[in-house]
């Protein structure tokens, strides 16, 4: 090879890598811009199913689109208008009550005493209750900074989820004008099952959760659990993560049970929840889930781990219709690898070539 054919591919392989870097350091430098537009797209493809409802009934897409827009908005407010107040004053009146319950389960239960002495957990809840007021005002400007770039947040979330709303149909066909034209009517059809799947396993876990917080409500205010309300909500959020949600809501209200209660509440809470995790597993989520993708326990714990790990809370939530979605894609590709080989048709028998006659061969000789 000459030494000019090998600096020019020098040359070419420097240019790729120099473009692999420069793409890589864009995409790190717009990342938080990338992942607002990933929740937005699944805002939007959660929404979806409403939306085609309304079409389906002769509706416009775009008077669709508002329409959805403005209840989910209606929905939001009332539910701050309503809840927000309760909910910030009875949490407010747990935390400040943290030390207090923290004597009373120290007195309750033996294990606790032991391990706040080893490790002087109530002096450290002590000092954190009283110098908690004064890092709430002497950081009243970096609250009002992060209140301002979370509604600055919100608000670009909505936006754009908005124009997704009404763009769906044509992103669905952009998508699909990028795969070759053989291939492009499965293009579209797995293109639409992932849509389908995805809205309404997202749509079905929000239901479940609603029910979750609903039903743990109701048990706190009949056993007379205090701050129900905040408790009945930090179920409802905590159910939306995967495997681990469940278990750590009901820890945490079992928790402020047996502080604020006695033991039987307590007692008569943790069979309640043992109950309603079987009853959800089995009757709730079959139900509500029943056209969504099924995926195993283990592809559902590692989907939450690697976005857990990615993008945090976020990512652990929107890691599960990720994985319905690669599992819709790549079901046909398996099914056609398990698919068994076509039969060969038999070999025809040879057909027997006739022997030369005598006075055919004599006619060959000279």
């Amino acid at each position: 090879m000459s030494f000019a054919k090998t600096y020019r591919l020098a040359i070419a392989a420097g240019l790729g890598l120099l473009t692999v870097a420069v793409g890589a350091f864009a995409l790190y430098s717009v990342r938080q811009v990338l992942v607002q537009v990933i929740i937005a797209l699944f805002v939007a493809v959660s929404l979806d199913p409403a939306v085609r409802l309304l079409i389906r009934h002769g509706v416009r897409r775009s008077i669709a689109v508002a329409i959805i827009a403005v209840l989910v908005l209606a929905i939001l407010v009332g539910f701050v208008w309503s809840l927000v107040p309760q909910l910030v004053g009875q949490a407010g009146q747990l935390l400040d009550n943290v030390p207090h319950y923290q004597e009373v389960l120290q007195d309750k239960s033996r294990t606790y005493r032991e391990i706040a002495d080893r490790y002087g957990l109530t002096q450290k809840l002590t000092e954190f209750a009283a110098s908690l007021p004064g890092k709430i005002g002497g950081g009243a400007l970096g609250v009002v900074t992060g209140i301002f770039s979370a509604l600055v947040n919100v608000l670009l979330v909505t936006v754009l989820t908005l124009y997704f709303m009404a763009d769906l149909p044509r992103l669905r066909r952009g998508l699909v004008r990028l795969v070759p034209r053989a291939n492009r009517p499965r293009a579209a059809q797995a293109i639409n099952v992932v849509v389908d799947k995805v809205g309404g396993y997202m749509i079905g876990n929000l239901i479940i959760s609603l029910v979750a917080g609903v039903s743990v409500f109701i048990c706190l205010i009949a056993l007379g659990v205090p701050y129900a309300l905040p408790l009945a909500v930090w179920v409802a959020l905590t159910d939306l993560i995967p495997m681990i949600g469940a278990g750590v809501g009901a820890v945490g209200c079992c928790i402020v049970a047996l502080v604020t209660g006695d033991v039987t509440s307590t007692v008569v809470l943790i069979v309640f929840f043992l109950i309603y995790q079987q009853i959800e597993n089995y009757i709730v989520a079959p139900r509500v889930l029943r056209n969504t993708v099924d995926l195993s326990s283990v592809a559902i714990l590692l989907a939450a781990l690697t976005g857990a790990a990615i993008l945090g809370l976020v990512g652990a939530l929107m890691s599960i219709p990720i994985a319905a979605a690669i599992k819709v894609l790549m079901t046909p590709v398996v099914e056609t690898l398990n698919e068994p080989p076509p039969r060969e048709p038999p070999a025809e028998p040879p057909v027997p070539i006739p022997a030369p006659r005598d006075e055919d061969s004599s006619k060959l000789e000279p």
